[in-house]
């Protein structure tokens, strides 16, 4: 016989324990009799009766050890918020890595299962350094709105979601990685009351899981993809008991072991017991478990949400520490939040504004589907705008022009082109420019809009700037509109206006064209985001046109109304919010000269 000693768990009560011997004695009969086994049976309360029935089954093989877990459970009761916590038995196989230190990894079996195969075999998998190994759970695969529960609520895929009725724990990555602790912690946070701590596991086991043959957790649910002669294990899960019901699936397997133990008359008479009124509990049972799945995924404050909801909290904290640093670091031009990687944006990829037909359909689609968008932000209350003043400044405007904008958030370029069409300028056109990352590399959604809705992106090919300055030049000689941001940076909710570069400004210049400066100020709605912050109210401020000065060089104009630009900003922020602009910026002082 080999030194190897594989550990060996069962959890349950004086009520289930008659199950545990059939599943023992299944696991006895066809284990391998090379190695020594130790069985350990997690308990609260087993009389000393049932005790003798299952040491009975000892041998030279098989010690079998019965293990309270009451005085183990008691050392961690303050930190237990639920009451039942003793009681429920399946609970107790996340404290074998920390009750049992001396084990590297252990196996672990529900009692409501036959095991026909080895079970040596699982235990001496090298699953490395996975904290489990485990079968993937059928009833999420199969069935669409449990699959849609673990998706939308625990966030593991129907796919990856594992079945904790047969685990290879590996003991030592368990408590290297505190999953007790972080179940416990789980358990303050959140209610899993679908599958209960099977979601908990799954949920702090993601992406750590050494997947086993499907063999070893054949559950009596649904479809099989192999025939049930080859199941290593078999799980009666849910209300599927063989003990209950005559047509169990694959009963005449549990029958078979059953009928070797000293319970199996009790067996019998547990089935001959059960009564319509059990088998209707047990339909209704059913019922609403699949119900209650629905209802969970369906919870605007489910878990997933709810941690969604957090996580984008902690992202807009952590946002609003960077501002603060870059504001005291004068580091005004550079982005707080991350573009998606951009490549170089080459000539003959863009035509800005001679656009083929084909581009024409396209763009229209895309307005069309950007009102559409901009529509369902403002019904939610999304995008929420209190006001727009000095729309006469539009109005009254006739030839075309470089409007400015603050930049402060992704949905910024729609509240003001919501002011231009209030305008009301039928024979003009709106254009923004963007950032070439933002053309060439934005998926999904946001980069067909990027692409396609009167977008002029900038590039870092010089090839291609000079197509961009043409196209720009071309605008504002025909009477369009073309919204910059020389701010260059996007700072979420910065409400102060932040000194600016020349580029927008010397387009103006190049073309004699006025510059149209927009600045938008915000107060906090009474709706809550889903960042857990509130939505802001936006007040859209149009000042009048700063038009060219004659006898000035093409520099010297943009450098006027770079600075007329800023003090008009400077003007609406200290009337809004009544208090002086000024920055925290400790050092390069230089950046700021003749702005503040």
């Amino acid at each position: 016989m080999s030194n190897t000693i594989i550990p060996i768990f069962y959890a349950c009560d004086d009520a289930f324990v008659k199950y545990t011997v059939v599943s023992m004695h299944s696991l006895i009969k066809n284990a391998s009799r090379e190695y020594k086994y130790v069985v350990h049976i997690l308990y609260t309360g087993i009389s000393d009766e049932m005790k003798s029935v299952v040491n009975k089954m000892a041998d030279d093989c098989f010690e079998i050890r019965f293990v309270d877990v009451t005085p183990y459970l008691k050392t961690i009761s303050d930190k237990l918020p639920v009451r039942d916590y003793y009681s429920a038995t399946t609970y107790y196989r996340l404290v074998i890595a920390e009750m049992f230190p001396d084990y590297t990894k252990a196996v672990y079996i529900d009692s409501d299962t036959v095991v026909r195969g080895d079970i040596s075999k699982v235990y001496l998998t090298d699953i490395k350094d996975a904290y489990l190994g485990a079968c993937r759970e059928q009833v999420m695969v199969q069935t669409e709105e449990f699959g849609t529960y673990v998706e939308k609520v625990v966030g593991v895929s129907r796919y990856n979601f594992f079945n904790a009725g047969l685990m290879l724990i590996n003991c030592e990555q368990f408590r290297l990685h505190f999953v007790l602790d972080k179940f416990i912690d789980y358990l303050h946070h959140y209610n899993f009351v679908v599958t209960q701590d099977e979601d908990y596991l799954n949920l702090i086991c993601k992406d750590h899981v050494y997947w086993l043959d499907q063999r070893w957790n054949t559950e009596a649910y649904g479809e099989l993809s192999y025939p049930i002669e080859q199941a290593e294990m078999i799980h009666y899960i849910m209300v599927n008991k063989p003990w209950h019901y005559d047509n169990c699936p694959y009963s005449e397997y549990f029958w078979e072991y059953a009928r070797e133990t000293e319970v199996y008359e009790e067996l019998r008479s547990v089935l001959a017991s059960y009564t319509d009124e059990d088998k209707a509990r047990d339909a209704e049972s059913a019922r609403r478990l699949v119900a209650l799945a629905v209802s969970e995924t369906e919870r605007e404050d489910n878990f997933l949400n709810r941690l969604n909801k957090e996580k984008r909290a902690k992202d807009r904290v952590e946002i609003l520490y960077k501002i603060e640093q870059y504001e005291k670091e004068g580091r005004f031009d550079e982005d707080v939040e991350n573009d998606p990687p951009g490549r170089v944006l080459m000539p003959d990829e863009i035509e800005y504004v001679r656009k083929t037909k084909a581009e024409k359909m396209k763009t229209k689609f895309a307005f069309k589907m950007a009102h559409k968008f901009v529509d369902g932000l403002i019904a939610d209350k999304k995008l929420i705008i209190k006001e727009i003043k000095g729309l006469e400044n539009i109005k009254n405007l006739n030839s075309g022009a470089v409007m400015t904008c603050n930049h402060f958030n992704a949905f910024d370029s729609f509240a003001i082109q919501l002011a231009y069409e209030a305008a009301e300028q039928p024979h003009r056109s709106f254009w923004r420019v963007i950032r070439e990352g933002n053309y060439t590399s934005f998926p999904g959604f946001y980069g067909f809009l990027m692409r396609h809705c009167n977008t002029l992106p900038l590039s870092s090919n010089l090839d291609t700037m000079k197509k961009f300055f043409s196209a720009i030049d071309e605008l504002l000689e025909t009477g369009d509109y073309v919204l910059f941001y020389p701010e260059q940076s996007m700072w979420w909710n910065y409400r102060k206006p932040k000194p600016l570069k020349r580029g927008a400004f010397l387009c103006a210049a190049r073309s004699n064209a006025p510059v149209l400066p927009c600045f938008i100020t915000m107060q906090d709605s009474d709706v809550v985001g889903e960042d857990g912050f509130y939505v802001q109210e936006y007040t859209i401020h149009i000042s009048p046109p700063i038009f060219p000065k004659e006898g000035l060089t093409r520099r010297q104009q943009a450098e006027y109304m770079m600075k007329k630009n800023y003090e008009l900003w400077k003007e609406i922020y200290e009337t809004v919010y009544h208090i002086p602009l000024s920055y925290t910026t400790q050092d390069n002082l230089e950046q700021l000269k003749g702005f503040v």
